[in-house]
């Protein structure tokens, strides 16, 4: 929740610095109307997922799980929060941030948690797009269109997914094996995991440079940006040539690092273009 609407608010920031105004009202709308559908589709998650949760460690006490909340009770917290989002983005924001959202909403909850996540090995993939979506929204509140700014700030979001998730189904491999849910590592191994992961740091950096480039941002975030992507992208390196013993400590280092990334891009994004 904390990172979504983290990412809603750089994208609202970043298209408020570069167009030159902020406008409260809107900025409070679209991060109270995002928050709550973004908070009904993980209540909606919880409920679908409740069978495997109480088999991994970092799930198993998810009140859903435990039975502190009762499917009833989850279904109608859930209805009532994805209504009244919905209701604040249509009344105070645009139509085409109610179209995005609610797509990431579909994306999360049918596309990824009823279907993919179980059955595919790309179900990260599908799930990275709804992951990308708040950012997106952001963006989309302040301008209202798709341009350059509003695909690079989608790609970078859904590029820096992969390797964090990715990096998570390595050290918790054995939880996700015994659950039953096909992720990269169980499916295609550790050593092609780490690959990708290289693949997908290179593309976050090089998206999220590029948007300083083309004008959305100044010299001070384009070089933030490349030094800190160089690092990770260093770090990506090092694990597809560590021995299978270090893996699960360098994808635990890679985890936090993308952690500190995202923040420092948000960050960037909203004061980027106040800067040289």
């Amino acid at each position: 929740m904390l990172a979504n609407a983290l990412t809603a608010a750089a994208g609202f920031l970043l298209a408020s610095g570069w167009l030159g105004y902020f406008h409260a009202g809107l900025f409070l709308a679209l991060f109270a109307g995002s928050t709550l559908v973004i908070a009904s589709a993980c209540v909606i998650n919880n409920y679908l997922d409740r069978d495997i949760d109480g088999k991994m460690e970092r799930t198993k006490t998810r009140a859903t799980v435990t039975g502190k909340v009762g499917r009833n009770g989850a279904l109608t917290f859930c209805i009532v929060l994805g209504l009244l989002g919905l209701l604040i983005l249509s009344v105070w924001v645009n139509w085409l941030t109610v179209i995005i959202i609610a797509f990431g909403f579909v994306d999360y909850v049918w596309l990824y948690g009823a279907l993919s996540k179980r059955r595919s090995v790309h179900g990260t993939l599908v799930g990275s797009v709804s992951g990308a979506i708040p950012i997106l929204a952001g963006y989309t509140a302040v301008v209202d269109k798709l341009d350059a700014g509003a695909v690079l700030l989608f790609a970078s979001l859904f590029f820096w997914q992969l390797p964090e998730f990715y990096s998570i189904s390595i050290y918790r491999k054995r939880e996700y094996a015994a659950a039953g849910i096909p992720v990269i590592s169980v499916v295609k191994g550790v050593r092609q995991t780490k690959f990708q992961i290289f693949v997908y740091t290179l593309l976050f950096v090089f998206s999220s440079v590029l948007l300083g480039v083309i004008g959305y941002a100044g010299v001070f975030y384009r070089l933030i940006m490349l030094a800190l992507g160089l690092y990770w992208l260093w770090l990506a390196g090092i694990g597809v040539r560590t021995a299978p013993k270090g893996d699960d400590a360098w994808a635990r280092r890679m985890f936090h690092f993308s952690m500190i990334i995202i923040l420092a891009y948000c960050v960037m994004l909203a004061v980027g273009p106040l800067l040289p």
